[in-house]
């Protein structure tokens, strides 16, 4: 037995020097194995942990250490070129500052205010209680026994149970998703747009919103040289785009939301960026986010009708990133669906304008970033074409059921006669309440800075106000090799703790200069942002004109 166990031992110290050995013997193997084959092979097995000489063979060849093969030189070219500012150099910067902070050393500042992404949790908002109640019982089903939790909860739990594999959450579910999470997304997509028709088999879960963002753009990207792909973004964007193109190699086409006019989509800035493309390549979709991220506009109806005509007049894919419908805060705003508004310019349109949107349990009023839930519905696709879409899918085998089930609590709230309404009723106002009064708030209050002008935030989760950086601050930060709302916003964060995004992370027009922040820290801890920022900008405004 002791012979086995010493042997099973060499075993795995052999496999572990395989990954640095470069040749090895089928007999020295054999020695290792088989005890049966005498001494003369078990000779031979025992020349492989020879460790100091193996690893020394192996490490060098004819005197040199072996080169890596995956280097910056071999790496894919393309994974070179993605950029992601919301998660970029600034917030590394921020938590090396943060764990400076925890390990006692001193700043003008006692925390680091992350104001850079919309990740509402982390920012302190807490999680409907409805919805928790309907994932833990599905994580846990033994809950359902506990008076502590409502029968209308539980309905939906064993509901959702029932379309899982073994009746557990642990198991896959089909490559779309379970089916009849499916169902309650078509069922809520009719009543939000007032009885469009939708059909199940065209919704498809996603894990997050960016997975089917991606995943159509896989479908859409193709050809080279002046046949590649254009893609066609509003700028200012969010990086998952610029990103999601670079990594695919497609061409990205900007087409520059109008600053002047709330961040509106002019529908001549579309139809200029469309013929420019056509000169070097082949636009094939164009890409809306609605409400806008980073700049918080909420798009007219006619501003979306006018979108769908060009589309439907140069043949391209529309995609609708619509993550932030339930964010609206403007009384005169109102979210509109490119669906429902493309169902409204009648069948010849509705019955051929290929059209994707995407939803998530990220944003809205639950703020469920970690659970990874989302979908996407698509209409008006090729029907062999959508079954390549089915294969794509189901080689990430499905998306992640815990977020199934939130995506299904969102889409299926309870109803007025149900005993959670009033609570899950108070706690969804109470939310989106809040966020209306910072969004207000953010607003004014940047505007009543000096070089600093900020648009409504009408909608979404962030402001993207528009900040002065004079002419001696550009010159320093171009002499650091970096763009001049970068250099503000790293001084910013070094001289406050404010930690915020570059505008330049999402594009802008030449010659002008952003931030993006977001909302959704407490009123308290907002107003402390706010004021920080006020003093910096002023203080940084009076530095660079005594410099000039």
């Amino acid at each position: 037995m002791y012979r086995l166990q010493s042997l099973a031992a060499r075993s795995l110290i052999a496999g572990a020097l395989d990954q640095c050995t470069p040749l090895i013997s089928l007999t020295s193997l054999a020695g290792v194995r088989h005890k049966s084959q005498g001494p003369s092979v078990e000779k031979h097995g025992q020349m492989r942990f020879l460790t100091a000489e193996a690893k020394a063979a192996a490490g060098r060849l004819d005197g040199k250490m072996r080169e890596r093969t995956l280097t910056m030189d071999t790496l894919n070219p393309q994974v070179k070129a993605v950029e992601y500012a919301v998660r970029g150099p600034i917030v590394i910067k921020a938590g090396e500052i943060e764990r400076y902070l925890e390990e006692g050393g001193t700043k003008p500042f006692s925390e680091v205010i992350k104001a850079n992404i919309g990740d509402a949790h982390a920012m302190g908002q807490q999680p409907i209680t409805f919805l928790r109640q309907v994932v833990a019982l599905c994580t846990f089903p033994e809950l359902m026994d506990s008076p502590s939790f409502p029968e209308d909860a539980k309905w939906r739990a064993r509901r959702i149970l029932q379309g899982c594999g073994g009746h557990s959450l642990g198991s896959y579910s089909a490559s779309p998703g379970v089916e009849c999470i499916r169902k309650d997304i078509a069922t809520y997509i009719e009543q939000r747009d007032e009885g469009v028709p939708s059909d199940c088999e065209n919704i498809y879960l996603t894990t997050g919103a960016s997975d089917g963002i991606m995943t159509i753009l896989r479908l859409l990207v193709s050809g080279k040289d002046s046949s590649r792909t254009g893609v066609m973004i509003p700028i200012p964007q969010y990086p998952l785009y610029s990103a999601a193109i670079s990594e695919m190699d497609a061409v990205q086409v900007n087409y520059y939301l109008d600053e002047d006019n709330c961040w509106a989509l002019d529908i001549n800035e579309l139809y200029r960026a469309y013929q420019d493309a056509k000169l070097h390549c082949q636009p094939r979709v164009v890409c809306i986010i609605n409400p806008g991220n980073p700049t918080g506009q909420v798009q007219s109806k006619k501003c979306i009708e006018e979108v769908l005509h060009f589309a439907y007049e140069e043949n391209l894919f529309v995609m609708s990133d619509e993550v932030y419908q339930d964010n609206v805060y403007t009384p005169d705003c109102q979210f509109h669906s490119f669906k429902k508004v493309l169902y409204e310019m009648g069948p010849e349109y509705f019955n051929s304008v290929e059209l994707a949107s995407f939803h998530s349990t990220s944003k809205g009023y639950t703020g469920e970033c970690g659970f990874r839930g989302g979908y996407m519905e698509v209409i008006n696709m090729d029907p062999v074409v959508k079954a390549q879409l089915v294969k794509l899918l189901s080689v990430r085998l499905c998306p992640p059921l815990a977020g199934q089930a939130a995506m299904d609590v969102i889409v299926n709230p309870p109803r007025p006669d149900e005993h959670s309404y009033r609570q899950f009723h108070q706690e969804k106002s109470s939310v989106l309440g809040a966020l209306a009064d910072k969004a207000k708030l953010t607003e004014q209050f940047l505007n009543s800075v000096p070089g600093i002008k900020c648009n409504p935030v009408q909608g979404a989760m962030y402001a993207f106000p528009r900040i002065f950086i004079p002419p001696k601050a550009v010159e320093e930060a171009k002499a650091l090799g970096m763009q001049p709302d970068m250099f503000y916003c790293l001084r910013l964060l070094e001289e406050t703790g404010i930690c915020v995004v570059p505008g330049s992370g999402f594009g802008q027009k030449d010659g002008t200069y952003h931030f993006r922040m977001t909302i959704l820290p407490s009123i308290e801890k907002l107003k402390v942002l706010l004021d920080k920022v006020r003093d910096f900008h002023i203080s940084f405004l009076k530095e660079c004109s005594a410099l000039e």
